[in-house]
């Protein structure tokens, strides 16, 4: 990229008086009460800021002060105080958040580089102009600012300086309505509410967080002001009529925090319409705020006919795209992404941006099916080539020198003897004639046959054993049938199970633990039973672990007789630590995969574990105790387990507390993975469960691991983040890793980066795979180096960013309140958007919030995160929900986090003909996407939600007769079964249409999305839905408007305190 232009930016329209007002403390009211303003009439508009009475928070109670006064221009357009229509679908409008809101005009300068051009700056995606922005300065760069005068807004002058000063660009300009007295100010429609059910008589305001709702007195117009020419704007669309999700009776409401339907626990109940006191503060166009529903639509266009090249100076790819990568020496980005593609050369640059430097590995990523599959190099017994100090591996950015004698190691740069039976010689541009014919030196991801000097024991095809709960809970919830035959199914009718030369073995277990011979000679099996779990042992020399096809008829037959042989089973508590134990026994020489299933808390035997949740610990500081482990038991078992190979996968099937922060450890550290089905019903559940259990087979798979990450001179890793085991502070032991596990590294300085060449990170993996292959894959990345902290921003990688963050926030919940760590991802906010203010773009307005380009959604995504399971406020979840989810954010990838914080939702009541229909390239095509804000919603329409784990249908209360009889074969919503889980299949295109649509979407997730139905007023899961709506204020925070406006206020705040330093310096030497 060129060195020479700060990054474009974008300017959200927040007037300098937006709420909140006066604040002086650093903590946003992440958790708050809805309080009234004393003194002021109930009377006003939209919804206050989210605060809370008293010194703790440092917002205090009271009207808002004064603010900018109201720009209209050409093209303004009274609206009427009457009830407005429903927007057409697809509306962007959000007025049904923020009711009061003025129109806004659009105006910009034409772009730099062609003056003849007009670009509708308002869509604008940070991906746009992918080619303009690698060959030139900057180019066109929006803004979205809010005068404070009515007079026409002029661009800052440009002083750019070294530090990356933005020069003059083209602005936004939002119009924000003038303070308003009591029953006076612009003439706005009126919202209605959804039908809201019956609520008891409240007594007086003063007694309740809310004041009661008064009526909106009809307010005259404002006089418009003259503006200079402005492109032509759409007449602002009507409203939609709802303004908060409509409410359910108390008695729907499931108690918290029990468990409620899975696979979501309790949340919280919604609260009621959100009372507006009457007090002078800003209207912000929500249309005008970035939307990563925009964003998200236009980068996936650029990418739908072309591929991404993996060394064009483009910015990648969203993580949300779906794009073909073509390795040209950089690994595709679904294997490895860096916050930063544009790497600041000194320590202090990058303290001066607050942006993190890290980089998210998925070693074993699934490539999509049109991309080119790993090449892999054999080096016989000499193994691959590598550099003799550092150790890294041959890759495309060595260099070869002295007639292809000798090569310079890229990250230490040292110079290596070629090895003989390597050597060949330079063409005239000092490249290897081979280069063709050598993938390591071409491809930036690679693998290479590992010698013999490379195992830690003989690889050999691997083995697997099911240890099977058999208590009473398992026979009780179906969880034993569902299991028994989901394995004989996967064992013998699938394509992916069991690899040529791996074994079998199954293991149950309650009080006792049973053994089976499953030798081939055998009628049937051999049960043997230990009883002395204090001192367990494995009384089978043979007969374990046998080949599933040799002994198909004896397995066959003991899964079809487990189910009656434990039907009378009346023992409530399994073991579980001697299990584990016996397994370590049996796999040690060889490493493996364990598989349990469990359905309560072991409290028998080595191991057991005490009941100590306490819900009175919730929302306290003392609340992270219960995310760590009781003891050290089960950490020292998988440390062992780590040591031997072998991987374990826990299936968790209860109906009360089980302590996953305890258990979990045994998948957690062993590179494994945890499956959750409280209150597990086999009729419900069944079908997620059976796929989620052959996913685990299907998908690829590597055992005894061992993952190490290099970097260039000047650059080393200081800490890692995910689930995995760690002896020293370089090698992640993986006692197994598969195509979904993903790690963070955190990169600090040695030393100064040399601007002049690329900084170069490579990520190696020793593994074997499920065959019995040992082999290592290696991932390169070049990145440059700049001295520009304009260009540091400009390349900077939100997606990765917010995945990084999260890994990091989740794993400090041992050692801070989940307060103090919400507190720092918004601090980390404010600062990163504070030094793109003073360092880029110090020319702007105090009262303009200003945004990186390449950073406009950071807030929203931070926000996200705070509204996330794992971190957000409130005493409604579970110890167990909690760390499940923390446990899933430290191991997902970026594309995985993306979808999990910020959800997917489709509009599916006015489907386009080619909707669920293939298209040319054979894809199927999905509705258009929508933001995640009730107001964006029709009370007669239905939507799709999925955000990688639930995928939800919701149904209005108006949706048409004809709409549910296609797809629902019934007359109305109060007829439809909301316990399906698979729609009818009828012949009609609505029914197919849908159909496939949820086909498709599930089949995008390693995880099944189990469809749960939603009436809106009818079903309780609508309140699980609601909070996964994350611009609504829900989950114990703000709305994303309100959020917004927070953050500009301690931006302002540090900005005045900037300016008012200046002065007292300027004073002080004045006087001198």
């Amino acid at each position: 990229p060129n060195t020479q232009a700060p990054p474009p930016q974008v300017v959200a329209g927040i007037p300098p008086n937006a709420r909140p007002t006066h604040v002086t403390g650093g903590r946003p009211p992440t958790n708050f009460t809805q309080q009234g303003f004393p003194g002021s009439p109930a009377q006003g508009t939209r919804p206050t800021m989210p605060v809370q009475q008293g010194p703790t928070i440092g917002i205090p109670p009271g009207p808002r002060p004064p603010m900018a006064p109201l720009q209209v221009g050409p093209g303004y357009q009274q609206t009427s105080s009457q009830y407005a229509p429903r927007p057409p679908p697809g509306n962007e409008g959000i007025d049904s958040i923020l009711p009061n809101i003025s129109n806004v005009r659009i105006s910009q300068d034409p772009p730099i580089q062609n003056q003849s051009s007009q670009i509708d700056q308002q869509t604008r995606s940070p991906k746009q102009n992918r080619s303009k922005r690698a060959h030139h300065d900057l180019g066109p760069q929006p803004h979205s600012s809010v005068p404070s005068t009515p007079s026409y807004h002029q661009p800052p002058t440009n002083n750019a300086s070294q530090t990356g000063q933005a020069p003059t660009q083209p602005m936004y300009t939002s119009m924000v309505s003038q303070p308003t007295s009591a029953g006076q100010g612009i003439n706005q429609p009126q919202y209605t509410q959804p039908p809201q059910l019956h609520v008891p008589q409240q007594p007086p305001a003063s007694q309740y967080t809310q004041p009661p709702q008064l009526p909106v007195p009809q307010q005259p117009p404002v006089p418009q002001y003259a503006q200079p020419p402005q492109l032509p704007v759409p007449q602002q669309p009507p409203a939609p009529q709802y303004a908060q999700p409509p409410q359910l009776p108390v008695s729907q409401q499931p108690p918290a925090p029990q468990y409620t339907q899975p696979p979501q626990l309790p949340v919280p109940q919604q609260p009621p319409p959100m009372v507006r006191p009457n007090a002078p503060r800003s209207r912000i166009d929500p249309n005008q705020i970035p939307s990563p529903v925009v964003v998200q639509e236009q980068d996936q266009h650029l990418f739908d006919e072309q591929p991404y090249m993996t060394r064009s100076k483009s910015t990648i790819p969203l993580a949300s795209t779906d794009f073909r990568a073509i390795d040209e020496g950089n690994s595709n980005p679904r294997f490895i992404r860096l916050t930063l593609y544009s790497i600041p050369h000194t320590e202090e640059l990058l303290q001066t941006s607050h942006l993190p430097l890290g980089v998210i590995l998925q070693p074993l990523a699934k490539l999509r099916s049109d991309e080119a599959p790993i090449e892999l190099v054999n080096f016989q017994d000499n193994g691959p080539v590598r550099c003799r100090r550092c150790k890294a591996y041959i890759n495309p950015y060595v260099m070869f020198v002295e007639g292809g004698q000798k090569f310079i190691c890229n990250m230490c740069l040292f110079s290596n003897e070629v090895p003989s039976e390597y050597f060949c010689n330079l063409d005239m541009n000092g490249l290897r004639a081979d280069i063709d014919q050598r993938p390591e030196l071409k491809y930036g991801t690679v693998e290479f046959t590992a010698p013999q000097e490379y195992w830690a024991r003989p690889p050999t095809p691997l083995s697997y054993i099911f240890a099977i709960d058999v208590s009473w809970n398992s026979i009780k919830s179906g969880m034993l049938a569902k299991c028994v035959e989901t394995i004989k199914d996967i064992l013998y009718n699938s394509q992916n199970g069991i690899p040529p030369g791996g074994k079998i073995g199954i293991i149950t277990f309650d009080k006792d633990i049973h053994f089976y011979n499953l030798q081939p000679q055998l009628e049937q099996a051999q049960m043997l039973v230990v009883s002395d779990i204090n001192d367990v042992f494995v009384p089978l020399s043979s007969g374990l672990l046998v080949d599933p096809t040799q002994s198909r008829a004896v397995i066959e037959g003991l899964l079809d007789s487990l189910p009656a042989m434990f039907a009378e089973n009346k023992i409530i508590e399994p073991v579980l630590g001697a299990v584990v134990k016996a397994v370590h026994m049996a796999l040690s020489d060889t490493g493996g995969k364990l598989l349990i299933f469990q359905t309560a808390l072991p409290t028998l035997g080595p191991g057991s574990i005490r009941h100590r949740e306490d819900s009175k610990l919730y929302n306290t500081d003392k609340e992270k105790t219960l995310f760590g482990p009781q003891d050290n038991y089960y950490k020292t078992l998988a440390i062992s387990c780590v040591d031997s190979g072998i991987c374990i996968d826990l299936f968790l099937f209860p109906n009360a507390y089980i302590d996953v922060a305890t258990i979990g450890l045994l998948s957690c550290l062993t590179g494994g993975e945890t499956y959750f089905y409280p209150n597990f019903d086999a009729q419900r559940d069944g079908e997620k469960f059976v796929y989620e259990l052959k996913q685990n087979f299907s998908r690829e798979f590597g055992y005894n691991a061992l993952m190490r990450i290099r970097c260039s001179n000047g650059l080393k890793i200081a800490d890692h983040f995910g689930n995995f085991n760690m002896r020293n502070t370089t090698d992640l032991e993986l006692a197994g890793i598969d195509s979904d596990k993903a790690f963070g590294a955190l990169l600090k300085y040695d030393g100064k980066l040399d601007e002049k060449t690329d900084a170069y990170i490579q990520c190696a993996l020793l593994y074997t795979t499920s065959s019995g292959q040992r082999r290592v894959r290696t991932h390169n990345l070049s990145v440059s180096v700049t001295q520009l902290l304009g260009n540091v921003f400009r390349h900077a990688e939100m997606d990765t960013t917010v995945n990084f963050l999260a890994k990091q926030a989740v794993s400090n919940t041992l050692n801070k309140s989940l307060r103090d760590i919400r507190d720092q991802l918004t601090d980390k906010c404010v600062k990163i958007l504070m030094s793109y203010r003073r360092h880029c773009a110090s020319s702007s307005s105090p009262g303009q919030l200003i945004l990186p380009e390449a950073f406009k959604l950071f807030p929203l995504y931070a926000l996200t995160m705070l509204k996330s399971k794992a971190l957000r406020g409130g005493a409604n979840l579970t110890s167990d929900v909690r760390v499940n989810c923390m446990r899933l954010i430290k191991s997902i990838g970026v594309s995985q986090s993306i979808v999990l914080f910020y959800p997917r939702l489709f509009p599916v009541h006015n489907l386009s003909d080619q909707a669920g229909y293939p298209d040319q390239r054979g894809i199927i095509q999905l509705p258009p996407l929508i933001r995640g804000s009730y107001a964006r919603f029709e009370e007669n329409g239905a939507y799709l939600l999925e955000n990688g784990q639930v995928l939800m249908f919701w149904l209005g209360r108006q949706v048409s007769q004809d709409f549910i009889r296609n797809v629902f074969g019934v007359e109305s919503v109060e007829h439809i079964d909301s316990k399906i889980s698979v729609l009818p299949a009828l012949e009609n295109q609505t029914s197919v249409q849908i159909r496939s649509i949820i086909a498709h979407l599930q089949s995008q997730r390693s995880k099944h999305l189990r469809l749960t139905i939603v009436r809106t007023q009818i079903d309780p899961s609508e309140i699980e839905f609601n909070s996964l709506l994350v611009e609504d204020e829900n989950n114990g925070a703000m709305s994303y408007v309100d959020y917004l406006c927070y953050i500009h206020k301690q931006i302002q705040t540090e900005v005045k305190l900037e300016i008012n330093t200046t002065k007292g310096e300027k004073h002080e030497t004045y006087k001198k």
